[in-house]
């Protein structure tokens, strides 16, 4: 079992804590690495080091930054085997969810800021006054367990074109990919103190990280209500926040359109990453004279899709929770799901073996108030809802205190039409992909701001105006 360490100013050093955090596998649920348990010292030195670095990299030419930039995805590219299977063994994430999704999209939203870097301008001129946009300063990326490589990447890749410098603080879940990403970062060669990681609990070293009174971007993705209490730390010294937070996204099926496209877009969101994706179809619409069709369909997906197994297995599409504590309480919702009078049509039941598995439960006549239909579950748990015309259709979908993600599959034009009345930051229409160019962020009680392209870029810089002939 290896033990590592933080690296802070280009170096890898020991917490000034002397203290561990155990990292499990969650299939089989070893310990399997150990990493530092940060304190009040190791956040210090840390934004010491991104605060002493700062003006030289926020100095350099944009090319500068740029370039270094493309070593980090050279390196991406060059350990993606290597990424996909600590991904596997830390997360649970299934090896071909982990290397289609988790490090793929890591990769390709890389290269979507560099080109949206090509088009972002720096300075710009109105009337007397030439417009600057630069650096903020020393942004606080504190980043979730459920995609350990590229909710680091989405804070990491626009902070740094931008000017900024870094202090990373991983889930304490899945610490194991950050320092994998680290050392990518060391040898793409970037200054000393650009980029800075310290491991340890959120409640702790992520606390003292956003509160300290030399960050001036907390950059966060999390829970809600993890996400509300940042204000109070970003309060005191006027922070920026770029919150993305929780999500209880719904698709709406129409008349006319494909059923199995439906039932596969939002049953492929809620097996794959176990259901662990802020932004997963959790909320499934169909019309109340076509249930019976819908439930048919579920079943018939749920037949020839669910493999429940080992996440390293190449077959395997729905591995472990990441935790015991998710597993609990993924497994609290499906009962609270049944006692408030929800039908199981599949799943609902417990997995006996070793590892944090949940049975993967699809829930119908599910109304729009109950629990499982209005918080983020965050497990391999859907629930079908009914409606009586379009109209009742959006109007149940926009009422969620959440507006992360969507869809719509149907006749073109009506889902078109549809999507465009979702309050949600993304939509999807039948099956079109997303982009890596496209903004990703919610309206709501999702969060604040936006990743990816050039509107991620966007969040992290200050505008000056500077009066002359």
């Amino acid at each position: 079992m290896k033990t590592y360490q933080n690296y802070i100013n280009g170096e890898w050093v020991d917490s000034k804590s002397g203290q561990y955090t155990d990292v499990i596998n969650p299939t089989s649920e070893e310990v399997i690495a150990q990493v530092p348990t940060s304190n009040a010292e190791d956040v210090d030195n840390a934004v010491a080091a991104a605060k002493a670095a700062f003006p030289s990299w926020n100095g350099l030419a944009v090319d500068e930054r740029k370039a270094y930039l493309e070593k980090v995805l050279e390196g991406l590219k060059a350990h993606k085997e290597e990424l996909v299977d600590i991904v596997v063994e830390e997360m649970g994430a299934s090896k071909a969810f982990s290397r289609d999704n988790q490090v793929r999209k890591s990769i390709g939203e890389l290269e979507g800021s560099l080109k949206a870097l090509d088009r972002f301008n720096f300075e710009e001129r109105y009337d007397t006054a030439t417009v600057i946009k630069e650096g903020s300063g020393v942004v606080a990326c504190i980043t979730p367990w459920n995609y350990p490589l590229n909710q680091i990447q989405r804070k990491l890749t626009p902070a740094l074109l931008t000017g900024n410098t870094i202090v990373v603080k991983p889930a304490s879940d899945t610490p194991l990919t950050a320092i994998k990403f680290m050392e990518i970062i060391e040898e793409a060669g970037l200054p000393k103190g650009v980029v800075n990681l310290i491991t340890g609990r959120g409640s702790e070293a992520g606390d003292l990280l956003a509160g300290h009174e030399d960050v001036a971007i907390i950059s966060f993705t999390g829970s809600t209500e993890v996400g509300r209490g940042l204000y109070d730390k970003a309060s005191g010294s006027i922070k920026r926040l770029v919150l993305e937070l929780g999500g209880k996204s719904a698709l709406i099926a129409l008349k006319g359109g494909d059923k199995e496209l439906a039932v596969a877009k939002s049953m492929n969101t809620v097996l794959d990453n176990q259901g662990q994706t802020c932004a997963a179809l959790t909320r499934l619409f169909v019309p109340e004279d076509e249930l019976e069709d819908y439930k048919t369909a579920i079943k018939d997906f749920y037949d020839k899709e669910v493999v429940l197994d080992d996440p390293a297995d190449e077959a395997t599409k729905v591995g472990p929770m990441v935790s015991a504590k998710q597993k609990e309480t993924v497994e609290d919702y499906i009962e609270k799901g049944k006692a408030e009078g929800a039908e199981v049509l599949v799943g609902g039941g417990k997995v006996d073996r070793t590892g944090y598995y949940v049975d993967p439960t699809v829930f119908v006549n599910v109304t729009n108030d109950m629990t499982i239909a209005q918080e983020e579950i965050f497990g391999p748990v859907l629930c079908v809802l009914t409606y009586t015309d379009t109209e009742d259709a959006i109007k149940q979908a926009n009422d969620s205190p959440y507006g992360l993600s969507g869809a719509v599959v149907g006749p073109e034009e009506e889902a078109k039409a549809v999507a465009r009345q979702l309050r949600t930051g993304n939509v999807f229409v039948n099956d079109n992909p997303g982009s890596d160019q496209a903004p990703f962020g919610g309206y709501k009680m999702s969060g604040l701001g936006r990743e990816k392209g050039y509107y991620g870029l966007e969040d992290y810089v200050e505008i000056k105006a500077i009066f002359e002939n």
